[in-house]
């Protein structure tokens, strides 16, 4: 086939917003329109023939089409976290402060001058993020809600005929409450006694109002650290988009959809967490009218909305989001070329664990041979890296990994350790240390940091020599 033509740059994100009451969110336009197929015709006999790409063009995709060739090349401001997000789809939430919050990693790899209020501010200010269920908690765009609520329905459900029925009497006293006197949380109340809740025990409050956010009755108005505060959904979403209600296929394809627009390079497989909430591969004879994932994959094969792509060295087709194709059309030429990626000089990236770019261990594995886990829960005798481990790219090449603590009352980074893949020498590798050294300076500035500071071995202490002389 022929293809496109290279992409320029980013694609613009939503158009800025004055503060004040939020406005139905404009939606975005990510994929083309969906062209029905008839009852008739499979959708798997739809499918076009894989287009065929070397592997060191895919990584040349994806590092463009996540933004990362360069890194850090998007202007400060809220306008660059809506591009992101208009870009990736969504990305996920996890509390854990050590390094920085998952999703604020993703978004400082990507925009100079990153702070965590650009997305406070979209979150709980302007509305335009909402949080929500779907690869785990998770950020997303609020013109997308209609297209989530699926989650808070069968939450509604399963809570309904169990906590909500077990704890009338305390649901209806923080309903009464919030109604009342607006925004709660579970401090705000006198503790009850512990229920079984998920994982752990937990005191009936934090349980009851979690439960309630669960079924969209109740939203995050804004978050205190880690603690939650809790208003009406109706306070904070407006009515129309509360009230519009998408079918179950709709709702299911979209979500679904979302898992190959963030990563960009997925196939059918994979590890079980990156299906989670698409619903079964197969038939669910408990939900017998909920689709199938093979069946929402063929159908969005069929219409032109995913592509299929046959890569170098991987096993099975991967498939690649149809606006995405001017990227791969860049990483065609650039590969051809011999052009570095993005056109620039190759730069360090710091990735989070949970980014996007780094879903698919079986993807990174076969097309970067990086061996990737998250080894936050693994027990630490086990632990072959540390606790809170970011990989490393360099240009498009994973070469390490990194673990990094903020030391906030000293105003410090302080790097716990490093480790280099096979063959990777950081002060023999052209160009790595001023871009490490960069990458760093940001991250620093990132956390608000003054300084960084490496272990006391030989090798941390000629690396942070060079680092410090390159800054």
């Amino acid at each position: 086939m022929d293809w496109p033509g290279a992409a320029a740059g980013s694609e613009a994100p939503c158009s800025a917003r004055a503060r004040g009451p939020v406005p139905r969110p404009v939606a975005t336009n990510y994929h083309p329109p969906v062209t029905p197929i008839p009852a008739s015709t499979p959708a798997e006999s739809a499918a076009p023939a894989p287009l065929m790409v070397s592997a060191a063009v895919a990584r040349r995709f994806l590092v463009l089409r996540h933004l990362l060739a360069p890194p850090r090349a998007l202007p400060p401001g809220e306008q660059s976290v809506l591009g992101v997000l208009e870009r990736l789809g969504s990305l996920q939430f996890d509390p854990l402060q050590i390094a920085g919050r998952n999703h604020d990693l993703v978004l400082q790899a990507r925009i100079a001058g990153y702070r965590r209020e650009m997305t406070d501010a979209l979150l709980y200010e302007r509305r335009l993020l909402f949080e929500a269920y779907n690869k785990g908690l998770s950020i997303l765009p609020t013109a997308e809600l209609p297209l989530y609520r699926l989650t808070w329905d069968r939450a509604r459900a399963r809570h309904d005929g169990g906590a909500f029925d077990e704890h009338a009497p305390l649901v209806e006293e923080l309903l009464d409450r919030i109604r009342r006197d607006g925004r709660l949380s579970s401090t705000d109340v006198g503790p009850r006694a512990s229920i079984d809740w998920y994982w752990r025990p937990t005191n009936q409050v934090r349980a009851i109002l979690e439960a309630l956010a669960e079924a969209g009755i109740l939203g995050i108005a804004r978050r205190d650290g880690n603690r939650r505060i809790y208003d009406l959904a109706e306070r904070l979403f407006p009515v129309d988009l509360l009230a519009e209600r998408r079918t179950v296929r709709e709702q299911a394809k979209h979500r679904l959809l979302s898992r190959y627009r963030a990563n960009g390079l997925l196939g059918a497989g994979g590890q079980s967490e990156l299906w989670i909430g698409t619903g079964r591969a197969a038939p669910d004879p408990e939900q017998p009218g909920h689709p199938t994932r093979t069946e929402l994959r063929a159908e969005l094969v069929a219409e032109g909305t995913l592509i299929p792509v046959a890569v170098e060295g991987l096993r099975g087709a991967r498939l690649v989001v149809a606006s995405d194709l001017p990227w791969l059309g860049r990483a065609v030429a650039e590969v051809a070329a011999g052009e570095s990626p993005g056109g620039t000089a190759a730069a360090v990236s710091l990735l989070a664990p949970l980014d996007p770019f780094c879903w698919d261990r079986d993807l990174l594995r076969g097309l970067f041979g990086f061996d990737y886990v998250w080894e936050v829960y693994v027990p630490q005798a086990k632990r072959r890296w540390g606790y809170y481990v970011l990989p490393i790219l360099f240009g498009d090449r994973l070469v390490g990994r990194i673990e990094p603590r903020f030391d906030r009352p000293a105003r410090a980074v302080r790097v716990l350790g490093a480790w280099w893949e096979p063959g990777f020498d950081p002060l023999e590798a052209k160009g790595f240390v001023p871009a490490f050294a960069s990458a760093l300076a940001a991250y620093r500035a990132f956390g608000r940091a003054t300084r960084v500071t490496f272990p006391r071995d030989r090798s941390s202490r000629t690396l942070a020599g060079a680092v410090a002389r390159a800054g």
